[in-house]
């Protein structure tokens, strides 16, 4: 029987990443930290650069390096940093740069006439950094059995060492306790124990108001404001937010049986997945006691939170939700690094927490031969300082969490063939380039861009949309094509087009990306045309082929989902005007992003499981939930089925 379960913390160490500086160098570092500037100090100790970290995960050692060139069209795409083996200091990459250092494409001195190099900048990231972001995301998706220590027998006792477990016959069963768990006995000292039931037995252990937790449900995903759904259920909002955790928990152990195991037996010949970046505004209030207006100039009321969302496109099954927020980091937990590591002296791509951009180290007062001023550190002290007065946790670089998200959908899905689309979002395209590098090098994996222009009325889009349709029939009366299924016109027109257009364009016997779209033949009636785009290498296939592709790009298995969250979770809503009509106001934003982190888990556990949506299939209808579809799962389920572990 299962065994009941609590949330992953940070000192259950999922995974284990293996420290990547030795002694030696850290003993180095405390000498050379008072003697060098920091730009001397940066140069010298800068050798995580290109080194790759190792952790251990599953039973499996995996290793990270995600510092190479990311330009899928350039030579050295994917490669890992050598030094050629020819006169002076040649090497595959350059680190160049003032502040904004950025890793730089040399050209090829061994066989030059083999492809070609493009001179990329990339920036470069810390690696370390990128593993301990898959380490906390790996982290908030897991759940951990209660292991609790019993004491089953009195002092003296001469059987203390045995257990019911291993030795049942030393001890008397006396029932079961209130929620169904067994009752032991000792044979000698005559203890009663009891024992922590399992999920079969209940599954409200400890949790008052067990009965409210349907109805609590179906308000969270409906759209009830907190402070309503408290009115409602006649809680306070301390049990408000245990409840969102307990249905955060049962979301998560539902899913380890559902989703995590059985996609491991799924294989796709083929998958395309859709990726965008939701933004909204997390209200950062200040911790109880740290109310004083002298803190208002240190923080925004409010700041942009980011989300990284990726759907199957044709099911619509939503892989992975990420925000972009570490909530169990501590600000005394940086300070020690720093001092540890003297991380205010490095380059931001060897620091351990380069993820928190401003709070990547604790200011240290100014050494000998530091090139910062005392007033300069004083006052980023003092950022720092006010900054742990309000809610706990930091932002993390959504480009890190676009790349540990990236990393974690690969050892998810067992796919020949990736497509990705998105739009053209920096973030997301240099995740896919360095997390997919191989795959992208060996033409397993192609990435297009598709882009629609949000600023259209909705009559506009409808207009758009009729012309489209008009144009596709026209064009296939003109040449005498026997059918009028627009899927079928738009792909015999995309193959056309393509005899004569191409995403590529050729460069001193290279292929380069050419930045020249089309226009998608297929509009649709709420937005319009789109405009799509490949970044990757598609110049080894057919006309047909390409044709194929094209015409499957959309992001409607993402947006979808994003306009649920809209308008199914309240703190995740869009801002509404002021009554004043000056301004916008988020009052329904949730002050921390865990919670924000919770409600989007329950509502994509529910979306994926719980929600049918109806497609035609020629005449039949078709009425499936997205795991459904995804193959999965034979049913869908119920809110029920999930709280209950049904």
């Amino acid at each position: 029987m299962a065994n009941l379960k609590r949330l992953a913390t940070p000192e259950d160490s999922i995974i284990s990443i293996q420290f990547p500086i030795n002694k030696v160098e850290i003993d180095n570092r405390l000498k050379d930290y008072n003697k060098l500037t920091p730009r001397q100090f940066g140069t010298r100790y800068k050798g995580l650069l290109f080194q790759p970290i190792e952790f251990n995960w599953n039973g499996q050692t995996h290793h990270i390096q995600f510092n190479f060139c990311h330009n899928p069209f350039c030579k050295w795409h994917g490669l890992e940093q050598i030094k050629f083996n020819v006169k002076g200091k040649s090497q595959r990459y350059k680190l160049a740069g003032g502040n904004n250092k950025s890793i730089v494409c040399n050209p090829d001195p061994i066989e030059p006439r083999k492809g070609i190099t493009l001179g990329c900048h990339t920036r470069p990231l810390s690696n370390w950094s990128i593993a301990l972001e898959i380490e906390r995301l790996i982290r908030i998706g897991k759940v951990e059995n209660i292991t609790p220590e019993y004491q089953f027998h009195k002092e003296d006792c001469p059987t203390e060492k045995l257990t019911p477990f291993e030795t049942p016959k030393g001890f008397y069963k006396q029932g079961k306790s209130k929620v169904g768990a067994q009752v032991w006995q000792c044979k000698v000292c005559k203890k009663k124990t009891n024992i922590l039931p399992n999920t079969k037995q209940t599954t409200k252990y400890r949790q008052k108001r067990s009965e409210i937790m349907p109805t609590f449900a179906n308000l969270l995903i409906n759209k009830t404001p907190i402070n309503r759904a408290c009115d409602i259920l006649g809680i306070g909002k301390g049990t408000y937010y245990d409840k969102l955790e307990i249905l955060y928990r049962r979301c998560l152990e539902f899913l380890e049986r559902y989703e995590t195991k059985p996609i491991k037996q799924l294989k796709f010949d083929e998958i395309w997945l859709n990726t965008d970046k939701m933004n909204y505004v997390l209200n950062n209030v200040r911790k109880k006691g740290q109310a004083s207006s002298r803190f208002d100039s240190f923080e925004e009321l409010q700041l942009p939170t980011s989300v990284v969302i990726t759907s199957d496109l044709s099911s619509r099954y939503v892989f992975r939700a990420d925000v972009a927020y570490d909530w169990d980091i501590d600000l005394n937990d940086i300070a020690l690094d720093t001092i540890l590591t003297k991380e205010d002296h490095l380059n931001d791509f060897v620091k351990k927490h380069a993820r928190f951009g401003d709070y990547s180290h604790f200011p240290q007062p100014p050494s000998p031969n530091d090139t910062e001023t005392k007033s300069e550190y004083y006052q980023n002290l003092s950022k720092v300082e006010h900054r742990a007065k309000f809610i706990d946790g930091l932002h993390v670089n959504s480009t890190y969490t676009s790349i540990a998200h990236m990393w974690l959908l690969k050892q998810m899905i067992n796919s020949k063939e990736w497509r990705f689309v998105t739009d053209e979002d920096a973030t997301l395209m240099t995740s896919i380039y360095r997390v997919f590098s191989d795959e992208i090098r060996k033409y397993d994996a192609h990435h297009f861009l598709c882009q629609t222009d949000k600023t259209k009325t909705r009559k506009e889009a409808k207009e758009e949309f009729i012309d489209a349709r008009t144009f596709l029939l026209e064009w296939g009366l003109q040449r005498d094509i026997n059918t009028q299924t627009l899927r079928k016109l738009a792909k015999l027109y995309l193959t056309d087009l393509f005899e004569s257009h191409q995403f590529h364009k050729e460069v001193n016997g290279g292929i380069v990306y050419a930045d020249n779209p089309i226009q998608h033949p297929l509009a649709t009636q709420d937005r319009g045309y789109r405009w799509v785009d490949c970044k990757t290498d598609l110049s080894s296939l057919d006309p047909k082929d390409i044709a194929e592709l094209i015409l499957n790009v959309n992001d409607n298995a993402t947006n979808n989902f994003i306009q649920l969250i809209r308008r199914r979770l309240s703190f995740l809503e869009r801002p509404l005007t002021t009554a004043r009509g000056d301004g916008k106001s988020y009052i329904y934003s949730n002050f921390n992003p865990k919670y924000a982190q919770y409600a989007l888990t329950i509502l994509r556990t529910y979306y994926n499981f719980c929600l049918p949506y109806k497609t035609k299939e020629g005449k039949k209808e078709i009425v499936k939930t997205p795991a459904q579809r995804l193959g999965l799962t034979q049913r869908f389920f119920t809110l029920n089925d999930i709280i209950y572990l049904q």
